[in-house]
């Protein structure tokens, strides 16, 4: 296996940026569940306080939830994908971190939308970033996150064109749910789906959760 480290991976997103936005920033359009969950995220969410989009990307997710009436901001490794999504979707704050150290005070979001945002990350590190989601959420918090389903780690050098260093790793969904619970999270639902198709995204049978942060009674009753 070839180990990439942060830095790889952030310069590979810069590097693709202008491309990845050419091929990804319109994807919504041809997703209908996509669409639907995300409807019902916000509906759940709206009167919730600010709501992250994790791994933002070009803002595609953001937008999206902006127009439904969602207070939300972005967050995305590469300096790049940010620049790129603060010109796509002015009015909407973008800022670059890592998911795995967010610099974000405890209990500062009412949501997150996590759409792919785990796809590179090693299976330690994606428990570092479930344990920070769970430290920035709000009590009653609800995280809506998605991901490729399988068991291959994918090692990719071109992407569109551009020369990247990327890990793209797959999860099987009990193993994320199981991982969810043990951060301390309550899962809503789990919901999987088949590709579309080959023109409009990667090949691969993708997962969706819904998980909660317990409110702030159902913690209190749980350390009683």
């Amino acid at each position: 296996m070839i180990e990439q480290n942060t830095s790889e991976v952030q310069s590979s997103y810069d590097r693709v940026a202008d491309e990845y936005v050419r091929h990804v920033y319109d994807e919504l359009q041809h997703k209908p569940l996509d669409r639907q969950l995300l409807d019902r995220f916000a509906g759940k969410i709206r009167n919730a306080g600010l709501v992250c989009d994790l791994g933002c990307g070009p803002g595609q997710v953001a937008r999206y939830l902006h127009e439904r009436g969602v207070a939300v901001c972005g967050l995305d490794l590469s300096p790049g994908m940010v620049e790129q999504a603060r010109q796509l979707n002015p009015g909407i704050p973008f800022c670059q971190g890592d998911m795995r150290s967010l610099d974000v005070a405890a209990e500062a979001w009412g949501g997150i939308a996590a759409f792919y945002a785990i796809v590179n990350l090693p299976p330690a590190d994606l428990k570092k970033s479930l344990r920070e989601m769970w430290r920035v959420l709000r009590p009653g918090g609800l995280l809506l996150m998605s991901f490729h389903i399988g068991d291959e780690l994918s090692h990719v050098e071109d992407l569109w064109g551009c020369a990247v260093c990327l890990d793209f790793y797959f999860f099987r969904s009990g193993d994320v749910a199981g991982h969810l619970r043990g951060t301390g999270f309550e899962i809503d639902e789990i919901i999987e789906r088949e590709p579309y198709a080959p023109d409009v995204e990667y090949q691969s049978r993708r997962a969706y959760i819904f998980a909660r942060k317990p409110s702030l009674e159902t913690l209190e009753t749980t350390t009683e």
